[in-house]
């Protein structure tokens, strides 16, 4: 299984992949700051078309706090609105999942820009509840005139914006109500050329599921890359993946899944991730697997230390204690690593990022979480980048392992190059960051899982509470009604 894949590369269409694209331009951009920069300056070259397909937006959040500019307004909202204003033959097109039109003003789009936006001839705002019940629409997919697209992690919502920095306070961070928001880290990418293009289409194709309207390809096109968008590769072709549930008119699409195990299959040295779950069963044993050879990989793992809101913490943080203590307890368990970043105060920063990097072979960022509902219940889509068979193999490595001593020095307050350094002297990427971890300021912890109670054992071991594939919702209830009496039954008994 291993050698193939490895002699086939990863990326394969209609396997691992919906389809390979070529890209003139590929960046990585980490943490929201950088993003809603980036994207502000693609929307204000558009000419025809803004299609932004998200799990959520909010029209208060500011795209850029750090500067004071007269020229756009700085809010999402009146941003939006004035572009259109001023680009008279500019249309704009929002679809977002539907938490309700209640939950969608709650969470922060005012009820004079919904009302707008939501009868305007030139602002389409739609909500997307086509989905099986339970799901969710969770991919991130902004495109500029089918010329340059954006696709990764990061909502345009309340406490996503920060910097690399990631300080204890900021009030630059602070919510449209005042309050003040912890670090965030997170990660996207923008794509131009064929890539952009198939974003530009799956976008469409989403836009035509929810609202029934088919909307054209645009005939005309022309180059959009901000001047201070920094490219990361140069020509290279990138994988686009997708999750996509089982409905109605719509087939099972689990690419997403499939490419992750291919590359942790395939790994030799070490698996890098980022994402905000560790919980996937599917994805654990292929790790457990993988540390059970003698001579496996090394797997670090970045998570934040609790999830948001004490239900997905119970049932996420109850699957990811589970999974921890069975990799700790492989055979290879001592090349096995989980941490969660801290800021210099030591305040805890959440990590919403969902990436991962094999070998500096293997690059993989998206929407897409390392949990159950992220391989078969919610939409997601994830782009990747494979060194096999590309024209600059050698110069595309040196560019992936420079993105991951990037972040490492980021969570590890450390310059790239220092972290370079040390891995080279200590041979080991495990050894390297804890070499390199100090007792105080910015830096990676240990996660120590607190112990499960029995009914989160129950929940843990059930996934019903995290399905990856959709049910009907009366199968659902029973399966949580049997795992509370079973759970209550155990912590019952003498």
């Amino acid at each position: 299984m291993i050698e193939q894949i490895s002699t086939e590369g990863l990326i394969q269409p209609g396997s691992t992949c919906w389809r390979s694209v070529h890209v003139d331009r590929f960046a990585l951009i980490v943490d929201a700051a950088e993003y809603f920069a980036q994207l502000k300056a693609a929307m204000i070259l558009a000419r025809k078309r803004i299609m932004l397909i998200v799990w959520d937006f909010d029209t208060r959040v500011r795209l850029e706090p750090e500067v004071n500019s007269g020229i756009w307004p700085d809010k999402f909202g009146s941003f939006i609105s004035t572009l259109v204003e001023r680009r008279p033959d500019l249309q704009v097109y929002l679809l977002k999942w539907d938490l309700g039109i209640l939950k969608t003003l709650g969470r922060g789009a005012t009820p004079l820009f919904i009302l707008n936006w939501m009868t305007g001839k030139r602002i389409h705002l739609r909500l997307d509840s086509v989905h099986p019940l339970g799901a969710c629409h969770h991919q991130k997919v902004a495109v500029i005139d089918d010329a340059l697209a954006f696709c990764g992690g990061i909502d345009l919502t309340v406490g996503r914006w920060d910097t690399p920095e990631h300080r204890d306070e900021d009030l630059r961070r602070a919510s449209p109500w005042g309050f003040a928001q912890s670090p965030w880290h997170d990660a996207t990418a923008a794509v131009d050329g064929e890539a952009a293009q198939s974003l530009a289409e799956l976008a469409r194709e989403r836009w035509e599921s929810a609202t029934g309207e088919r909307l054209p390809p645009l005939s005309e096109r022309h180059a959009i890359w901000p001047q201070t968008l920094q490219t990361t590769f140069h020509d290279v072709n990138v994988g686009i993946a997708r999750t996509q549930p089982k409905s109605d008119g719509q087939t099972e699409v689990r690419e997403v899944e499939a490419l992750t195990l291919a590359a942790i299959a395939r790994a030799h040295r070490f698996i890098y991730v980022e994402s905000q779950y560790l919980a996937s069963h599917r994805i654990a044993d292929a790790l457990a697997k993988r540390l059970g050879e003698t001579s496996g990989p090394e797997v670090i793992v970045i998570n934040p230390l609790s999830t948001e809101g004490w239900l997905e913490d119970e049932v996420m943080g109850s699957a990811r204690a589970r999974i921890i203590d069975v990799l700790r307890g492989t055979t290879g368990g001592s090349r096995f690593r989980i941490y969660h970043p801290v800021a210099a105060g030591g305040t805890p920063i959440y990590v919403h990022a969902k990436l991962m990097i094999v070998d500096d072979r293997f690059l993989k960022i998206g929407s897409a979480n390392m949990n159950n509902r992220s391989m078969g219940l919610d939409t997601e889509c994830d782009l990747a980048v494979d060194t096999h068979d590309q024209t600059r193999s050698r110069a595309l490595r040196i560019a992936i392992c420079g993105i991951r001593h990037r972040l490492l020095a980021e969570h590890l307050c450390v310059t790239a190059e220092e972290f370079a350094r040390v891995e080279l002297e200590e041979g080991s990427l495990v050894r390297a960051i804890d070499r390199l971890r100090v007792a105080k300021g910015r830096t990676l912890v240990p996660l120590e899982p607190r112990p499960l109670n029995a009914v989160e054992e129950f929940i843990a071991g059930d996934g019903v509470l995290d399905p990856d594939r959709p049910e009907p919702i009366v199968n659902q209830l029973a399966k949580l009604a049997s795992a509370s009496a079973r759970a209550w039954r155990g912590s019952s008994s003498p």
